[in-house]
């Protein structure tokens, strides 16, 4: 079975069995001290539209509407801590965490991690480097999130190597064509550019996270078969990349605008249950 769990993660996380889980992957609150909100936006043909188009036709912008939640609080590592213990309990001998933040926190949420895996079952630290929207004139415009990477047993931990999707090479004329025919695997820096505003991807969810990144994750990371959770699991590309990879899935979130989205992008998943408080 697959679950979407509707509701505080904490107590869910502790209704979970010990090791249970092969792979947790997670995107909590980036704690920015603002309201993360998305405008749900549509364009239709209008002769006095507000803006042009292809061939100068004009067309008229509509809001659908906005998704939006609260992104603060007083003391940010007291809220995860308790979450990353129950993490760490969760994953099988041979599991692993990736643990998706921002620049604002990754270095106390570093610290933190240490102390509940300790410091050898550090892997990686993956930069997700990416090149969209505004940029700021008052410093080096920040466009990349870090993706810290615990397993809990540095001496054995899944790491499917074959599995990996290969990306070009930035040099193909210096390795040659059968290289550069093949592609090479990533490193610990990720080019993928975000969700397209415009793309079919895209749910209007604020944090939404592409399809690609999470596959990515979860061929590398998890046994076929393997059940993989995210507990802050938001508009459901967890679920969605481990469906599609051949993986079961457990996902958590409190926000009912979460809980909707995930229905309906998950609902060609037969063996799925979803349990409310």
């Amino acid at each position: 079975m697959n679950y979407i769990y509707f509701g505080d993660n904490l107590p869910v996380l502790r209704s979970l069995a010990t090791g249970c889980v092969d792979l947790i992957y997670i995107d909590p609150p980036f704690n920015t001290g603002r309201r993360q909100a998305r405008l749900r936006l549509k364009t239709e043909r209008a002769a006095d539209g507000d803006r042009t188009g292809f061939a100068g036709q004009r067309y008229r912008t509509v809001r659908l509407g906005e998704q939006s939640f609260a992104d603060a609080f007083s003391d940010y590592m007291a809220f995860l801590e308790p979450r990353l213990r129950e993490a760490h309990r969760l994953l099988a001998a041979n599991g692993s965490l990736y643990f998706h933040i921002d620049y604002r926190e990754v270095h106390y949420c570093k610290v933190l991690l240490d102390q509940i895996f300790g410091r050898a079952s550090f892997l990686n630290e993956v930069i997700w480097a990416y090149d969209y929207g505004a940029r700021t004139r008052r410093k080096w415009p920040p466009k990349h999130d870090n993706i810290l990477v615990y397993v809990k047993d540095p001496d054995d931990y899944v790491f499917n190597y074959d599995a990996i999707d290969r990306i070009p090479y930035m040099a193909p004329g210096l390795v040659g064509p059968d290289k550069a025919a093949r592609g090479k695997t990533p490193t610990d820096v990720w080019w993928h550019t975000i969700v397209s505003p415009t793309g079919r991807e895209k749910t209007g969810y604020p944090t939404q996270k592409p399809l690609g990144i999470l596959k990515r994750i979860i061929a590398a990371s998890s046994p076929p078969g393997g059940l993989v959770l995210d507990f802050f699991a938001g508009s459901g590309t967890t679920g969605l990349a481990a469906h599609a990879l051949g993986r079961r899935f457990i996902l958590v979130d409190n926000n009912p605008a979460a809980l909707a989205l995930m229905k309906a992008r998950l609902r060609e998943v037969e063996a799925l249950e979803v349990v409310r408080p």
